[in-house]
């Protein structure tokens, strides 16, 4: 068994967790890469820029990860991520906003970096390589999804076939510049499963990735 792979039976409990966290499941398990994006494909960092939007938009975000019980997070994403722990940096957000920290407080979130050191905070860790049988060992252990952030990881998941949905917010914006969504030279062949356009002419789209 890889080294960090921990059983479903051997989890931390904490009463924090929503009761859907540890439910049973009908449906199958995915590892999920998802972001916000502009018409050009460059990650853009908020999804629209009006109030009423950006409240739509937000609480769409936090059903949808209510569903995710594990992020895998490559460094940099992760150090974007974990202001979510600092209610000092979080106070002065709208509520709607807010609701996201309980959400991410209860997940299990996974590290992959060389160089960070262990963070102080719940129910994270950090590996020093991506193994890839510890990451199909960690889904088929799960009661809920994983999601992936930060676009080099998302790209070795990717390739190696171990992805099974990719959500994409995109945004009515021309980036120009930036960091791409996916990988160059990735071929996938997808299925539209799901989509949403908000009033903010943001549009939510969930795609299958075809085996």
């Amino acid at each position: 068994m890889p080294a960090w792979h921990r059983p479903a039976g051997a989890r931390r409990q904490d009463k924090s967790h929503k009761a859907w966290h540890n439910a049973p499941r009908s449906s199958p398990i995915n590892i999920i890469v998802g972001t916000t994006s502009g018409t050009d494909g460059w990650l853009v960092a908020t999804s629209t820029s009006d109030n009423l939007g950006r409240f739509k938009v937000h609480r769409f975000v936090n059903e949808l990860q209510r569903r995710v019980g594990t992020y895998l997070f490559g460094r940099r994403m992760f150090e974007t991520m974990r202001v979510w722990e600092d209610d000092a940096a979080l106070a002065s957000l709208p509520h709607y906003v807010l609701e996201y920290a309980p959400i991410w407080r209860a997940a299990e979130k996974v590290v992959f970096s060389t160089t960070m050191e262990e963070p102080a905070i719940p129910r994270t860790r950090v590996e020093r390589r991506l193994d890839l049988d510890a990451v199909r060992a960690l889904k088929e252990s799960s009661s809920a999804d994983l999601a992936v952030g930060g676009p080099t990881l998302a790209g070795d998941l990717l390739r190696a076939g171990l992805v099974d949905e990719l959500t994409l917010f995109l945004v009515p914006v021309v980036v120009g510049a930036g960091t791409r969504f996916l990988a160059d030279q990735l071929t996938l062949d997808l299925s539209l499963v799901d989509e949403r356009r908000f009033d903010s002419n943001t549009v939510f789209l969930r795609y299958a990735i075809r085996r």
